[in-house]
């Protein structure tokens, strides 16, 4: 099949950044779309030119890397799909494909459509910790769990980090990433200790980071890739609030804001 690509070429996150037009004449049906961006790559490197930057890892859908806007949604027209397991035959003979990076302020642009997105790892490294004893480990059955807890926790920690909330939200909103972070962590035992603190030090970090305020609009459900549910955010926004009316947490935040 022949795809027309138009593809974001940007130096670097200084200069300014165009879309670039390329034809492939032979794709397969049966290839990915990373694949497919690999074919275009060799071809341009045969030509003597600058192949285009794209973030990628496992291919496998589990990583969260392959971070592409495609025809104007964050890892293609497949719902509950990242973009390295979206395949060719989704697109007709013919088709003209739109291919852009992340769209944030937070997610500055590194080259083309490789974005750098430690701005996620900075908000976990805020808040995403747990307090362990020193010692052996204790049994897996030690400290029981109820299914209902253990089946929200774990659609929760389904989070990947891609980033494709953000790019969804017109506001790039990172609070379906940090609820999912907070939600996980904070309803199983081990990270109850800190989950008071866990919640305020996350949510001031993803501020800190420049992402937007929430739209309610839910884009970022949409085109989630483990189809994570807003109704975290409700629960992060309820953790926060209470946290927020803890003693020492309170006082803090009273301080900062009396200037």
């Amino acid at each position: 099949m022949k795809i027309k690509l138009k593809i974001w070429r940007q130096k670097n996150h200084t200069e300014a950044g165009r879309m670039v037009d390329y034809q492939l004449d032979d794709v397969s049906e049966h290839m990915s779309f990373l694949e497919m961006l690999d074919v275009l790559n060799e071809k341009l490197i045969l030509e003597k030119q600058d192949p285009v930057s794209f973030d990628h890892d496992c291919r496998e859908g589990i990583c969260g890397m392959c971070s592409l806007v495609i025809n104007g949604t964050p890892h293609g027209p497949d719902r509950g799909t990242t973009a390295c397991q979206l395949h060719m035959r989704k697109f007709k003979d013919g088709d003209t494909i739109f291919v852009e990076p992340w769209r944030a302020r937070a997610f500055p642009v590194i080259k083309d459509l490789a974005v750098d997105r430690s701005a996620f790892d900075r908000i976990i490294q805020a808040g995403g910790f747990v307090s362990v004893n020193t010692g052996g480990a204790p049994d897996g059955n030690a400290l029981p769990i109820p299914k209902k807890i253990a089946d929200v926790a774990m659609d929760a920690a389904q989070c990947i980090g891609c980033g494709a909330c953000v790019a969804a939200c017109k506001n790039a909103s990172a609070m379906l990433f940090v609820a999912a972070k907070v939600s996980h962590l904070g309803l199983l035992p081990q990270g109850v200790v800190e989950k008071k603190e866990r919640v305020h030090q996350m949510v001031t970090q993803m501020d800190q980071e420049g992402f937007g305020n929430c739209t309610n609009q839910f884009e970022c459900e949409a085109v989630c890739p483990k189809e994570i549910s807003v109704q975290f955010i409700a629960r992060m926004n309820r953790e926060y609030l209470s946290a927020s009316l803890t003693p020492v947490l309170g006082q803090a935040q009273g301080a900062g804001g009396s200037g």
